[in-house]
């Protein structure tokens, strides 16, 4: 019989790397306030120390694969760990903006190499039974880490407020930053430790030869009985792979494949350019732009992960009773209502700093050169932003953004957490985790392999570019238009599934292929 107590610690080991990930993509929410004013950074250099950690796990991606082949799944979780441990550690002491931006791109080396080869590893052990509710674990793992990212960020905020002896010796207040960019060497570190107690891939092992050590792994993964069953299925699929011939680039753009590709790579990009990465990695920066202020704001933040935890979680319960049209036509659709609604509560907004806010204004804020801004009525976070500017001088304005905004809005922020948790919401029961499903089921399967990794790429780039530009959008057009922009790419995105994409569901990837590929 299989030891499936033995699969289950072995995946939730693995799985910590999927934890690291989601840990370190959005535990930067909570520090670009204030390294943009500790560093005087431009909004594009808030968007570099952002997004530089996915350009780093976009090329990891790409060579994760054969160095696993190379050298064993083992030894590359390894190094994901070491790379975690020392982008937190290299993060959290920063002389400089740059030196932060180099810290956390070597954090996005272990999120690539983490997010190829943990799911492939489990795959790899794990019997065929629970093979997908096991490497279901490294997906849930990652909602997790986003959900303890923002937690871990408000909790050091609050820790920099007390007045204990202890909490002030650790210079939470001076440091909150750091300790949130550093507290993820804690995890790495038990991640490491953790991987000793794992066994290299059965499966890796039968390739380079070493059937006498893969044995005993397989015998507990999957039973003596199967054992030997499945050593030879893996000996015979990697003579199979051995006599397959490597499929071009060019295979890709063939006439018979321009429905599948173009499903392909629309769905990559509807899946990043409505925006969820902006959210993830900006949530208190968008919450502080309704004026709830600084601690609000990351206790909003905190909703966010819990949400995407939540619904996440439906759509692995949904994805096979539902389908995958069913579910991706309400989750865009829901993605547009909500983009809209959070561009209107900010179209809505007005910003009045009257005589009675100013004067309550605290003490290091410079009111009286806020004087002829004092009644003034704007109609745009960019307009009052832009007048701060000027009264202020720019550092000034940075510093005091936020109780400025605080003390002068006119907004509904309630609307504005709806937006925002409706929006994740729906994007969590559908284009979130069915994206990878559907590439899985599209492609045909000579061309699987490349496709996913072509698409894969694609789905990186924009949302790269993504999480690059949106504090330059706030900065230049505002928080109204760039949401209205997410919602109009999420409305396209509707129809688009509506009128191409055909359901997936129940059918044989034999069956899908003779459908799809003329």
């Amino acid at each position: 019989m299989p030891d499936r107590s033995y699969i289950t610690r072995t995946a939730l080991i693995v799985a910590l790397g999927g934890f690291l990930m989601g840990f370190d993509a959005s535990v930067i929410s909570g520090v670009v306030g204030f390294i943009e004013q500790q560093f005087e950074l431009t909004s594009l250099q808030l968007g570099w120390a952002v997004s530089s950690l996915t350009l780093t796990a976009t090329l990891a991606m790409m060579v994760a694969g054969p160095l696993s082949d190379a050298f064993g799944r083992r030894r590359v979780l390894f190094l994901a760990a070491v790379l975690y441990a020392i982008s937190a550690i290299a993060s959290a002491l920063a002389p400089s903006f740059w030196f932060l931006v180099a810290a956390r791109m070597i954090g996005g080396f272990g999120v690539g190499a983490s997010l190829i080869i943990a799911p492939m590893y489990i795959a790899e052990i794990s019997p065929p039974a629970i093979r997908g509710r096991m490497v279901s674990f490294n997906q849930l793992n990652i909602v997790i880490g986003i959900s303890v990212a923002f937690f871990t960020n408000y909790l050091i905020l609050k820790l920099g407020q007390w007045d204990m002896a202890w909490a002030e010796a650790l210079r939470f207040d001076a440091w909150n930053w750091r300790w949130m960019l550093g507290l993820e060497t804690f995890p790495a570190v038990l991640y490491f430790s953790c991987l000793f107690l794992v066994p290299e891939s059965p499966r890796w092992l039968i390739m380079r030869g070493r059937e006498a050590q893969a044995r005993p792994v397989m015998i507990r993964a999957s039973g003596a009985e199967r054992a030997d069953e499945e050593i030879q299925a893996v000996k015979a699929s990697i003579a199979s792979d051995a006599d397959k011939e490597k499929v071009p680039l060019r295979e890709l753009f063939a006439p018979a494949l321009r429905l599948v590709l173009l499903i392909g790579v629309v769905v990559a990009v509807i899946q990043q350019i409505t925006g969820i990465n902006a959210v993830f990695f900006y949530a208190p920066m968008i919450f502080e732009q309704s004026g709830i202020g600084t601690d609000a704001s990351f206790v909003q933040a905190i909703l966010v992960g819990l949400t995407n935890l939540v619904f996440t979680v439906l759509a692995m319960a949904l994805i096979d009773r539902l389908g995958r049209k069913p579910l991706l036509s309400i989750g865009l659709g829901g993605v547009t209502v909500s983009m809209l609604v959070l561009a209107f509560g900010f179209f809505q907004a007005e910003y009045t700093l009257t005589p009675d806010a100013a004067a309550s204004l605290p003490a290091e804020v410079p009111t009286e050169a806020l004087a002829s801004m004092t009644g003034q009525t704007y109609s745009s976070d960019v307009a009052f932003k832009a007048a701060l500017a000027d009264a202020l001088g720019e550092e000034a304005a940075q510093e005091h953004e936020s109780t400025l905004v605080t003390a002068a809005i006119s907004i509904n922020p309630g609307l504005i957490l709806a937006g925002i948790l409706g929006f994740v919401a729906f994007f969590a029961v559908s284009i979130g985790p069915v994206m990878w499903v559907l590439f899985s089921e599209l492609f045909p399967n000579r061309i699987r392999g490349l496709a996913i990794s072509f698409v894969g790429l694609i789905n990186s780039a924009v949302s790269f570019t993504v999480q690059l530009v949106f504090p330059w959008e706030l900065d230049q057009i505002g928080s109204a238009p760039t949401f209205l922009i997410y919602g109009l790419f999420a409305a396209a995105g509707f129809l688009f599934v509506l009128a191409v994409l055909p359901e997936t569901k129940g059918k044989s990837l034999e069956e899908l292929e003779k459908t799809l590929v003329k």
